[in-house]
């Protein structure tokens, strides 16, 4: 491998300093989830409940289905809509991340930006015409999925290691997209037509993805890998920071991204909200999340990984082990969603200030690609269950409960093997020891 020549340095710098960049990427991670997210808002719209809702609450929302045959989703076919992008967009990062140690974020993040523009005005335009037609769209709308790999590598380049975990958490606040998508899609989808809100995201992913290619600029002197894209993904994924912090993201991002898909369809089921409601509650949920992203990555790089994501998983396995029982959303239970929230994103953020300290370099977006896809997968998973649990039992409790000891088995492994590795690293933990 060889490094940039020096005399490129000063150009690259001219060009945009840290902070600009990191701007510009934070701004196009958030325009791409927006994308990504476009299609969870609507899985209540899509599949309402009679018995819950009432005749003429039913009858309203089943005035503004899309399909041609005019019958609303099985609360299963409605999870598995929302799922489909997030696992492609998951698994996608793996080569996305890797593509990016090789081509740069200054390449890849405006060519993502662009290409899911094509699966958003497909739903928008004809896709909606019937539940299979979304399955397929929902595959190449999970593209946008894969900006998380782009910009990690991208920011970690820009910074010094004391300072990346407080910079990849604010890029990481980019994943307020989906707050905006929950906010704004089911009042646009019902007040100015069904292809209104996608046809917004994809005149926002094309404005970005043109100012992006003229003011993006890699960091100077990156490293770009020479040797071949699946020998560096095998090496990659021998390392131990990659299966340890894979973990921790499963549980972290993963527990966020499932709650932010899942969460409309889990209040219109367990408490009858209707669609806006469930959609706007879900953008709370996600505010959460994003503000303590960064926050968790800044205390990260002062008081050390292993303490921050030790309170975080310990948080969330309490919370889920309350909310199993459902608690009423007018007493305890909104400030427990909340809470719950607020530990998953802070430990999303502590995870990549692990990584960007633990981790040469040269392999943080071939690391981050791997990480990336367990933490989506882990988003993926949880619907299809609580789906298949809540058809069953007709409860969600089992399902939280599921999470509380996930999170709590994700504490123990912290506080053992995990803390091992990040000793060998040379990573400050002082509040550990």
């Amino acid at each position: 491998m060889t490094r940039a020549p020096q005399a490129a340095r000063p150009a690259a710098v001219s060009r945009g300093g840290p902070w600009l960049q990191l701007a510009m990427v934070t701004i196009g991670f958030a325009v791409n989830f927006w994308a990504w997210a476009l299609i969870s808002p609507l899985g209540p719209l899509f599949s309402p409940d009679k018995a819950k809702l009432g005749a003429g609450a039913y009858d309203k929302q089943v005035s503004f289905l899309p399909f041609s045959d005019g019958h609303p989703l099985t609360a299963s076919q409605a999870s598995l809509m929302v799922a489909v992008p997030v696992i492609v967009g998951s698994i996608g990062r793996i080569p996305a991340g890797a593509l990016t140690d090789k081509f740069g974020g200054r390449v890849m993040f405006p060519i993502v930006s662009a290409v899911t523009i094509i699966p958003v005005l497909v739903i928008g335009l004809w896709a909606q015409s019937s539940f299979v037609s979304l399955l397929i769209a929902g595959v190449f709308l999970g593209v946008g999925g894969t900006s998380f790999a782009v910009g990690v590598p991208f920011v970690n380049g820009w910074f010094p290691p004391e300072k990346r975990g407080m910079a990849i958490g604010i890029f990481g606040a980019g994943m307020g997209g989906t707050a905006i998508s929950a906010l704004t899609t089911v009042n646009l989808f019902k007040a100015h037509g069904k292809s209104t809100p996608f046809v917004i995201v994809a005149i926002a992913l094309a404005a970005y993805a043109v100012v992006a290619w003229f003011v993006m600029r890699d960091a100077p002197g990156r490293v770009a890998p020479t040797t071949p894209l699946v020998q560096r993904l095998v090496s990659t994924a021998k390392l131990p920071i990659t299966w340890q912090a894979g973990v921790l993201y499963t549980i972290g991002f993963g527990g966020y991204v499932a709650f932010s898909v899942f969460l409309p369809l889990y209040l219109k089921n367990a408490y009858t909200l209707t669609a806006a409601d469930a959609a706007n509650k879900m953008a709370g949920f996600v505010i959460i999340a994003v503000i303590m992203r960064p926050l968790g990555g800044t205390l990260a790089d002062k008081i050390g990984s292993i303490p921050v994501l030790a309170t975080c998983f310990g948080v969330v396995a309490v919370c889920a082990a309350v909310a199993s029982g459902e608690p009423p959303l007018r007493g305890f239970g909104t400030p427990v969603f909340l809470i719950m929230a607020a530990a998953l994103g802070a430990s999303s953020g502590a995870t990549f200030a692990l990584i960007a300290q633990a981790t040469d370099p040269a392999r943080v977006g071939g690391v981050t690609g791997l990480v990336g896809a367990a933490g989506g997968l882990g988003g993926f998973v949880p619907p299809l269950v609580m789906a298949y649990i809540y058809s069953q039992t007709r409860s969600y409790g089992i399902g939280m409960w599921l999470l509380a000891i996930c999170s709590a088995l994700t504490l123990v492994l912290t506080l053992t093997v995990i803390r091992r590795t990040a000793a060998a690293a040379s990573i400050p933990q002082e509040a550990t020891q």
